[in-house]
């Protein structure tokens, strides 16, 4: 570390700052639309649980902009269960995305640490 100019040692101090920073906040939004997609699939599946409770000749209809259409009971299971899917998909790839991060912030962290513990003492 002695070998580096301080410029040199300040340009990458603020670089991995930036890295550290950069990561705690993607971090903080990928939490956020994680929380967001478990919601919604949980409404999702409690409106499933309460379709598979009805009897089967109750008509089901689906909100379509201002106004609702009927829909037959299989296409409206088949829609629920899609969606659904979707959002488990969506969730398991933020999850990947929120560890990387995670690992990213970790490392900047201890680059950070690094470097402070190992800097001469004035």
């Amino acid at each position: 570390m002695a070998s580096l100019s301080d410029d040199t040692l300040r340009k990458i101090l603020v670089q991995i700052q930036q890295t550290a920073v950069q990561s705690q906040k993607s971090l903080a939004l990928t939490r956020q639309q994680i929380s967001t997609k478990e919601r919604e699939r949980r409404i999702l599946q409690l409106t499933i649980d309460e379709i598979n409770h009805m009897e089967g000749d109750v008509n089901l209809y689906k909100g379509v902009g201002k106004m609702f259409m009927m829909e037959p009971r299989p296409a409206m299971e088949k829609d629920l269960k899609a969606q659904e899917k979707g959002l488990t998909d969506d969730i398991s790839s933020l999850n990947k995305k929120s560890k990387y991060l995670e690992k990213q912030f970790n490392d900047a962290q201890s680059q950070l640490r690094d470097i402070f513990n190992s800097a001469p003492r004035q």
